[in-house]
């Protein structure tokens, strides 16, 4: 395994936050590596530390113990950043802001040059079907076509790794086709993905390894067909892991 050169690589993570008098440990030595041009899916239940763990990974919040290194660097260091497209869960902006001017200060704030940026905004709206709203507000949009924004913003400086907290929230079936799209296209493209999610059957179609997080607790990492069992189906195994996790 190609540690440093992995866009993403954990090593015994943890995290505590204040809670009473005391403390409550949240994530309990997470250790995964994502692998150079693969889509990993991050999984499991509400409260099971997804959102955690990816904040820590983006830097947000600091590990109280382990590494944490984006292709091979710290995720606090400018560096880290360059290469990495983040979509938030319930992504928010500034309302009066059209998409054309979102993505025109995002691509500038990423390195990118004013002409670079003008040339990709108007075919990266297309690919996400929204280029009829460029010059609208973003107040005016639904929450699906935030959403879709949200992954412009993430993209539009080319980044070879993306990290997506729940990219199919607010999607309709039409937008969730579309997204499984582009993932599996930035795939073909040589890109890392990384994304958080509750819906198994995305995770099934088009990831090429997965993590399995519960309580803070990895209890999987690895290939699809390792986490099958017994002719089960993914769901079902996905249930079995967690209802043997708590009887442990």
């Amino acid at each position: 395994m190609r540690i440093m050169n992995n866009p993403i690589h954990l090593d015994a993570v943890e995290k505590a936050f204040a809670h009473g008098l005391g403390r409550r440990k949240v994530l309990h030595g997470i250790s995964l590596s994502v692998e150079p041009g693969e889509v990993f899916g991050f999984i499991g239940p509400n409260g099971a530390g997804k959102s955690t763990l990816i904040n820590t990974i983006m830097g947000f919040i600091r590990a109280d113990a382990g590494d944490v290194l984006i292709h091979g660097l710290p995720p606090y260091s400018p560096d880290s950043r360059r290469n990495l497209g983040y979509l938030p869960e319930g992504p928010r902006f500034y309302e009066k802001l059209t998409a054309a001017e979102l993505l025109s200060f995002g691509g500038r704030a990423s390195g990118v040059s004013k002409e670079q940026v003008r040339k990709a905004i108007d075919p990266l709206l297309d690919r996400l079907e929204i280029l009829h709203v460029k010059n609208r507000p973003i107040g005016t949009y639904s929450k699906g076509m935030k959403q879709r924004i949200g992954l412009a913003l993430a993209m539009i400086h080319d980044p070879a790794t993306l990290i997506l907290d729940e990219p199919m929230s607010g999607l309709d079936p039409i937008g969730r086709n579309l997204l499984k799209h582009i993932i599996l296209d930035l795939k073909s493209a040589g890109k890392t993905v990384f994304f958080s999610t509750h819906i198994l059957n995305d995770v099934e179609t088009m990831c090429d390894r997965i993590g399995m997080i519960h309580k803070g607790n990895l209890l999987y990492c690895g290939e699809i067909k390792g986490f099958l069992e017994n002719g089960f189906g993914f769901e079902e195994c996905f249930v079995r892991r967690i209802q043997q996790a708590e009887n442990n």
